[in-house]
């Protein structure tokens, strides 16, 4: 969206020419401040027309970050050619020593490295807010001392490059995948600056850089060459530069050890800071480190021009961090958590103001002053219209009689466009843009811009209106966020089991092991690596590393360790033959139940109509891939004469619901009913209130049946459903009870099945034959995996995380009212909400009363399901409505709530919640666009005691807390609680005799096989499941050395990913990938990829093994037992080439031939002809 044209007609504003050359006359360090009151709708198009017209830079201050972000996305809309840079504060709280986020110190790293090159181009603009400015950063010089420059030709001491990246907080790992990083692998360099879009792989030949080129994180594919870089600091605290700094903290800290010997945090610290080493609580010692710290007004030039959005806001917005930093402090130096003489973290409201005195300041409103000129009354604030669209209609038709220029920003432009085309009955073209920019002409009818706008305004003197969804709906839709890279969850056929020490698994052969170790073994001197599995009577099996697809982790239907295989043995044979034909079974069983459903008679919807476009195009956030493909696969299901019977499994906040509507509102239009079956009162409310405000300019009638309304209410929505005058019914199990009857009920959506007892359960197995039901999951239970690793069920996954999510950071400790305090102080300094989770009602209101003597000044209020009815919908309101800080509730929350901005969540006790629901819990925060933290407490002292189990969960959530860990977390589960009677119990010895990654994998190959074939076909299928049992030996030494793959684990998944090619192409990818990422390949590896092709060409032709023997390469086909066969092939091959009843027998040399050609001759002859025509 492009609004630059506008800026033309504020410039001719007398007021603003004025305001414009008096700033023009000022010096650069003058000290002025000039006072406006402009109309905070108008303050982004002001601030871009000076940014347009000043040919200096511009920092503008906010009260708050939610009003910097604000200024930041509009900015970008008024001025697309401006540089913009939003500074942000590190989402911590002053004086509380805990890591600072990383993202958003990168942030401000970026924005200060554009600062210090600003001489270079003052086309610049930064905007931040009061505790962003408050925070201090590196000095200006220190910050220039650990900036690198390299360029393509130059010569290096790598090593002294490696250590100064170090000790600017640069994290060696293995892959770069994250900004912050540097990884090292022989001559070649990856690094990932913090101000750098993508990571850049540096390849050396000796000290000179030879070539450098960005890569893709996710692949670690290169993708363009580059002359340069530049390498900044990626922390804003470097230790190595005060080289006393462990002995000052030493002194400092060393009175108060002898108070609280158990406070050793400090310790730990000072012996990191003596080593040099970085940890994440670093920039909590910023001004021990640095006491000459700068702030962001240290980097700006001095001809920078200061904006402030509202003085008064901004001047107690700092005043009251500054109050709340000063009580902590003298509340932790009275308890002995602080040395009294504790330099101070943060820059004061006297500093800050000494620095503004030197600057130019412009007040676009609150001060006290009057403006110097009023420039302020050119513009005027649209009035509401709160979703009436003929009242806009009207406005829009009375502003092109007098000719005054109306300009439509609106999220549902199309839908307004068609509107006023049918309003105005065509006689006056609108001016509907394509490329979203604004363009003026002689002719007064509106124009209409797809986007979002804060608020609208007229420019009075200019006779233009900008109109906004604040204004024409009421509401304005959040901005759209940039997705900054893609980030997916595991695809259920590309997870990587790695396995530990001591696991138990599961060979495809052999049965069921230990797994020892990775080992290197020399046999016929020739080295390679294998995986040390142990079984019963201490017998020991080495499987090649390239033989990895052939093991699974042992998963069993519950907690008991399974007896080892022998080796040699018959047992393990005989128990995978049963579980073989017992899977063909249920798989014949599920290909019935699908083939049955396909004659069931149902309802065909129609196409999507008009009003299914516009409610689409109306969604404020732009809808990721695998929700596209869910919808469509939704939609055809909904189309076709047969009840639909889909699963969406998603994500915590992936936009199940989105879909889920999105179908709703597709069978209303159909004249059908639709019901929304949820498990809580508290999910029912949050989706009455989501589908209320997306469907509000439809004529669709929503209603909410749940404990929330009254007996008289109930009757009269139940007595509307079967008049049909209720279109959507979204409830709790209060729908499906025998007294509500729909009128012509078309889709049933049901979110979290699982969460339902038998009985419903039941109903709502009835309902699937007859009518659509759409299922929705967030964290896959058993039977959901099951169903979705063998493909036995229509499923349609959303992987794929929402624009711009980010990862919520996620605390296990022990229960600490100082960690409390903390967390919700830090929480309230940004503006934000707070749950806090204690599931015992009887305790709850004594937890509320304790938060409140923690921090006396949040507003808290309580909500569990034992209140009644119209206490918790109040409780709940109030708290959505921000009229309190901290919601202290018991799991009600659990399910679908989303309060985005709630960002900190507070388990109470977490040890005694299971897996999902802990992960359920801390999806509840973290959906909307700032960083959400989530506090998991438990207890560990004489009256609670942490089991092993629970150890192990909280240990999960910890690891897990990457975007779409939900399966990963799900399949942990698996492992730590069993997968239970998912089949029940007749198929519950199978699981348990091949664990259930085997159970499902064969259940897998049963289906495809069974659907490949006529049911009539009685033949068999081969177990060799694809490549899996296919054995390749040959002449050479194979393999990953560790010098050219030092890492162990890594080493270990690019072995398992070697395993799982199924495609010569996919050899060739993953070769220049391994070149890419590494350097040149070792002989042994090339040698690997060619087995992996000679594998390949040996599955096409029928070959069950190769190996070597007694200077001849064996090559095994069992058709050669047929003596037709084998006169065929005695014609058709080269003499040198014997043959026996079983084998190929290929000499290792022929002349000039080697075994490699003779051997890829063969195979390729063998693929291209039948033997049997």
């Amino acid at each position: 969206m492009n609004l630059a044209v506008l800026l033309t007609h504020i410039k001719k504003i007398p007021q603003y020419e004025e305001i414009l050359k008096l700033i023009n006359d000022l010096q650069f360090d003058s000290g002025h401040s000039i006072t406006l009151d402009i109309p905070q709708a108008a303050r982004p198009s002001v601030l871009a027309s000076l940014g347009s017209d000043l040919n200096r830079p511009l920092l503008m201050l906010t009260s708050n970050e939610n009003r910097s972000d604000m200024f930041y996305n509009q900015g970008k809309k008024w001025n697309i050619d401006r540089k913009i840079y939003n500074f942000l504060d590190t989402n911590s709280t002053f004086y509380e020593r805990s890591s600072r986020d990383q993202e958003r110190i990168h942030n401000r790293i970026e924005t200060l490295s554009h600062l210090i090159n600003v001489q270079n181009n003052s086309n610049i603009d930064v905007i931040s807010h009061a505790s962003a400015l408050m925070t201090p950063t590196l000095p200006k010089p220190i910050f220039n001392q650990y900036t690198i420059q390299l360029s393509l030709g130059d010569h290096i001491k790598l090593n002294k490059v490696i250590k100064n990246c170090i000790d600017s907080g640069y994290q060696p790992n293995t892959i770069v995948t994250t900004p912050g990083e540097i990884s090292r692998r022989g001559g070649i360099i990856d690094i990932w600056p913090p101000t750098a879009s993508h990571p850049t792989r540096i390849e050396l030949f000796g000290e000179l850089i030879d070539s450098m080129r960005t890569f893709e994180p996710s692949t670690q594919l290169s993708v363009k060459n580059v002359n340069s870089i530049d390498i900044h600091p990626t922390r804003e605290t470097i230790a190595s530069t005060n080289k006393s700094i462990a002995s000052l903290l030493k002194t400092q800290w060393q009175q108060l050890d002898d108070h609280n010997p158990t406070n050793t945090s400090h310790l730990d610290d000072i012996e990191l800071l003596k080593t040099g080493t970085i940890f994440p609580e670093l920039e909590y010692y910023t001004k021990w480190i640095h006491p000459d710290a700068n702030t962001l007004l240290d980097y700006i030039p001095k001809e920078t021009i200061v904006i402030i959005d509202n003085w008064q806001d901004f001047l107690l917005t700092i005043n009251k961090l500054e109050q709340r930093a000063l009580i902590l402090r003298d509340e932790l130096i009275s308890k002995k958590l602080l040395p009294s003489d504790a330099p101070i973290p943060y820059a004061s409201w006297s500093e800050i103001q000494d620095q503004l005195s030197t600057q130019t300041v412009l007040i676009l409103s609150g001060s006290d002053k009057e403006p110097v000129y009023d420039l302020g009354s050119s513009f005027q604030p649209s009035k509401p219209h709160g979703g009436y669209l003929k009242s806009v209609m009207n406005l829009l038709e009375t502003n092109m009689i007098s000719e005054i220029h109306t300009v439509v920003i609106s999220r549902q432009s199309i839908r307004l466009h068609n509107l006023w085309n049918i309003h105005s009955k065509n006689q006056e073209d609108s001016n509907k843009t394509n490329d979203n920019t604004v363009k003026l002409t002689s002719s007064y009818s509106p124009i209409f811009i797809q986007g979002t706008l804060e608020a609208g305004f007229s420019i009075m003197p200019c006779s233009i209106q900008i109109l906004s969804d604040a204004e024409i709906f009421g509401w304005s839709p959040p901005e759209p966020r940039k997705i900054t890279s893609k980030s997916k969850t595991h695809n259920t056929d590309e997870i990587i089991f790695d396995f530990k020490p001591g696991d138990t698994v599961v060979h495809l052969e052999h049965g069921i092991g230990r797994f020892v170790d990775l080992v290197e073994r020399n046999i016929n001197n020739v080295s390679k690596e294998y995986l040390h599995i142990e079984y019963a009577k201490g017998d020991t099996l080495y499987v090649p590393i390239t033989q990895t697809d052939r093991l699974t982790r042992y998963v069993g239907p519950d907690r008991k360790v399974p007896n080892l295989s022998y080796l040699g043995g018959s047992e393990w044979t005989k128990s995978r033959e049963k579980t073989r034909v017992a899977v063909e079974e249920i798989a014949m069983e599920l290909l019935d139940l699908y083939a049955k459903r396909e004659i069931v008679s149902g309802y065909a919807f129609s196409k999507d109509s008009p009003w299914q476009i516009e409610l689409e195009s109306s969604f404020a956030y732009t809808e990721t891939d695998d929700q596209h493909s869910a919808l469509a696969a939704i939609k055809k299901d909904m189309e076709k004469p047969i009840p639909m019977d889909r699963l969406i499994c998603g994500d915590v906040g992936y936009g199940k619901t989105e879909v889920a509507l999105r179908a709703a509102f597709k069978a209303v239009l159909d004249q059908k009913q639709v019901a929304v079956l949820v498990p809580t009162t508290v999910l029912a409310q949050q989706h009455y209130h989501t589908f209320q405000q997306r469907m509000k300019t439809f004529p669709i009638q929503i209603e909410m049946l749940s404990r929330f309304q009254g007996p008289v209410k109930q009757h009269k929505i139940i007595n509307d459903i079967s008049n049909g005058k209720i279109d959507i019914v979204i409830g709790t199990h209060r729908i499906v009870q025998s007294d509500v009857n729909f009128h012509d009920i078309g889709l049933l959506i049901v979110d979290e099945e699982q969460r339902f007892g038998v009985t419903h359960k039941e109903y709502i197995k009835k309902l699937r034959t007859s009518i659509d039901v759409l299922t929705m999951t967030a964290t896959p239970i058993p039977r959901t995996l099951f169903m979705t690793l063998s493909g036995a069920r229509d499923i349609s996954q959303i992987n794929t995380a929402p624009e711009s999510r980010l990862p919520i950071i996620t605390k296990i400790t022990k229960f600490d009212e100082n960690v409390i305090k903390k967390a919700i102080l830090q929480e309230l300094n940004r503006g934000g909400q707070i749950f806090f989770v204690h599931n015992r009602v009887q305790t709850i209101e004594a937890t509320a009363k304790l938060i409140d003597s923690l921090v006396p000044n949040a507003r808290t209020i309580i909500a569990h399901g034992q209140m009644p009815e119209n206490t918790l919908k109040k409780s709940m309101e109030k708290f959505i409505n921000h009229q309190f800080d901290i919601l202290v509730c018991t799991t009600i929350i659990e399910n679908g709530l989303d309060i985005p901005n709630v960002n900190t969540l507070i388990v109470d006790q977490a040890d005694m919640f299971g897996l999902s629901q802990l992960y359920q819990l801390r999806g509840r925060v973290g959906r909307g666009t700032k960083r959400a933290h989530a506090y998991f407490l438990y207890r560990n002292d004489r009256k609670y005691i942490l089991s092993e189990e629970a150890q192990m969960r909280l240990t999960t959530l910890s690891e897990n807390s990457h975007i779409g860990a939900g399966y990963s977390i799900a399949m942990r589960d698996l492992e730590i609680r069993g997968a239970g009677d998912i089949l029940g119990k007749k198929q519950h010895g199978h699981m348990a005799a091949v664990g259930f990654h085997l159970y499902t994998r064969l259940l897998r190959q049963a289906i495809k096989t069974k659907k490949s074939k006529p049911l009539n076909d009685k033949q068999s299928p081969r177990l060799d499941l694809d490549l899996s049992l296919l054995s390749i030996e040959l002449p050479f030494e194979i393999g990953i050395p560790h010098k050219y793959i030092k890492n162990t684990q890594l080493r270990m998944q690019i072995y398992q990913r070697l395993a799982k090619l199924d495609d010569e192409e996919k050899i060739d990818e993953i070769k220049k990938e391994l070149i890419d990422r590494f350097g040149q390949m070792p002989k042994s590896l090339t040698n690997l990829l060619f087995q992996l092709k000679i594998k390949l060409l040996a599955h096409r032709s029928h070959i069950e093994s190769i190996n070597t023997s007694h200077n001849k390469i064996s090559v095994r086909f069992h058709m050669l037992d047929n003596e037709d066969i084998r006169i065929k092939y005695t014609k058709l091959l080269p003499k040198y080439i014997n043959m026996t009843r079983q084998n190929f027998l290929l000499p290792l040399q022929y002349k000039d031939l080697g075994w490699q050609t003779i051997l890829v001759n063969l195979l390729e002859t063998l693929g291209e002809r039948d033997p049997r025509k």
